[in-house]
């Protein structure tokens, strides 16, 4: 009897203090979006260069070409900030191969470029056979952050606009809210080359840099909120 009772009183306990937790309030849930499209200004490119015999005894080495390449870039305008190194090929033993004469070293590098003329002004300047290969790393927009925000604001306005709209359809009062989630829907696609992928023979005339058309990046965010009803 006893062991029955304190059972009782268990589960009695446990319900008062599940209703006690219990979100009783009226809610409504809605969504809303704001979104905008953007012409990229931050524009990362890859560039590879290597090694190549000038005959059968001579090279022209990866430091004259590195150099040739830090020339064109201030010459370009582009911040040495903005010059970067990614990658020394991909060899383990670097150092021990380079005293091969016959191993040719290869360097890959990032520059961020915010005019395309510069960076084909950049690539007139380099040895072409120096050039392994060039491409459209990534892009961005700068001021991504700052836009954001300010679809975030739009966004939550327009999803309380729709919930005051709702509720005040069926004679109730929108209240305070009482969740808020959002969702980045961005979309940066991919450039699209009017001319064929940049190959080292491509380099052999000052304008040989491939033209390239960028799509607009559309900056796009979801906001879910949840309003209490009075």
């Amino acid at each position: 009897m006893k062991k029955f009772l304190l059972i009782a009183i268990i589960a009695f306990a446990s319900t008062s203090l599940f209703a006690q937790n219990a979100d009783l309030r009226k809610k409504i849930e809605v969504s809303g979006s704001a979104e905008q499209e953007v012409t990229p200004d931050e524009i990362y490119i890859g560039i590879s260069l290597k090694e190549y015999m000038k005959d059968n005894k001579n090279k022209v080495g990866i430091d004259e070409l590195e150099a040739q390449l830090q020339k064109a870039v201030t010459k370009a305008g582009i911040a040495q900030e903005d010059f970067m190194i990614n990658n020394i090929n991909a060899y383990n033993n670097y150092w021990d191969k380079k005293k091969d004469p016959a191993f040719l070293a290869s360097k890959q590098y990032s520059i961020k470029v915010k005019d395309l003329n510069r960076f084909n002004a950049l690539i007139a300047a380099l040895d072409p056979k120096g050039i392994a290969y060039s491409n459209i790393e990534r892009y961005a927009y700068s001021k991504e952050d700052e836009l954001k925000k300010e679809l975030k604001i739009k966004a939550l306005r327009q999803a309380k606009e729709k919930a005051t709209y709702l509720v005040e359809a069926i004679g109730e009062k929108l209240w305070g809210v009482i969740e808020i989630s959002e969702s980045d829907n961005s979309s940066f696609p991919q450039p699209i080359y009017r001319t064929a992928m940049l190959k080292t023979q491509s380099f052999e005339s000052a304008d040989a840099a491939a033209p390239i058309d960028f799509k607009t990046i559309k900056i796009s965010v979801n906001i879910r909120a949840v309003f209490e009803i009075k």
